[in-house]
């Protein structure tokens, strides 16, 4: 999946003084209250971070509460969904006018009607509801299914996508990657049958062998 990114920077994190007995305590609890919040200086949200602490003698800032400023090296996994990534999401709401899924557990993803191709159909059985194909009748989207569709925007605000199934390699993961495998499996033994037809136009001594019978010269007396 597209929009996650590792990214490596040289921080300064402010801290209470009351918490300076401990800094790497204090300075996890810091970095920590960010999570899963977008942060315009990452451009993406912070998902996860490790960090070192450069030197364990942080610099008084005065003002009128003093914070202490500690340098730390800090290496962040961010989630950051750019128009036309691909993304994985879970369907955890479905309706004849759209799709509504949760990207890792937290980012909301919403695919309208209009974004879903025609080959999908809308079909109601009983209080559920799914998209399913018109080509391929296993290829079905449903409530629990884990989908792949592409992005087209993203509010950082409240951290939603906006996303489409218009591109023919959208839709049920599950369906999308059994149909890839047999696609590749096809393949393979197709380029198995090339080559053995190959092999055969050698012979026992390695000489390519002539594939037409040498022409004969008649001539009339």
């Amino acid at each position: 999946m597209e929009g996650l990114r590792v990214a490596k920077a040289d921080l300064t994190v402010f801290v209470h003084p009351a918490r300076s007995s401990n800094l790497r305590s204090a300075v996890r609890r810091q970095l920590s209250s960010v999570l899963f919040t977008y942060d315009e200086a990452f451009d993406g949200v912070l998902l996860s971070h490790e960090f070192s602490i450069e030197d364990d003698k942080a610099k008084i800032l005065p003002g009128l509460t003093p914070f202490c400023g500690v340098k730390i090296k800090a290496k962040l996994l961010l989630f950051s969904p750019k128009p036309d990534m691909i993304l994985e999401g879970k369907v955890v709401k479905i309706g004849a006018d759209s799709i509504h899924a949760v990207v890792l557990g937290f980012a909301s993803a919403a695919i309208l009607k209009d974004d879903i191709r025609d080959e999908f159909k809308y079909k109601e059985k009983g209080e559920t509801g799914a998209f399913v194909s018109r080509l391929h009748k296993k290829h079905a989207i449903k409530v629990g299914s884990i989908i792949r569709f592409s992005v087209k925007s993203v509010d950082e605000v409240f951290i939603h996508v906006n996303g489409s199934l218009l591109q023919p390699n959208s839709g049920c993961l599950r369906w999308l990657c059994k149909h890839q495998s047999e696609d590749a499996s096809h393949e393979r033994s197709k380029k198995r049958h090339r080559d053995a037809n190959k092999s055969d136009e050698f012979d026992e001594n390695g000489d390519q062998r002539q594939r037409h019978k040498s022409s004969k010269t008649y001539s009339h007396v």
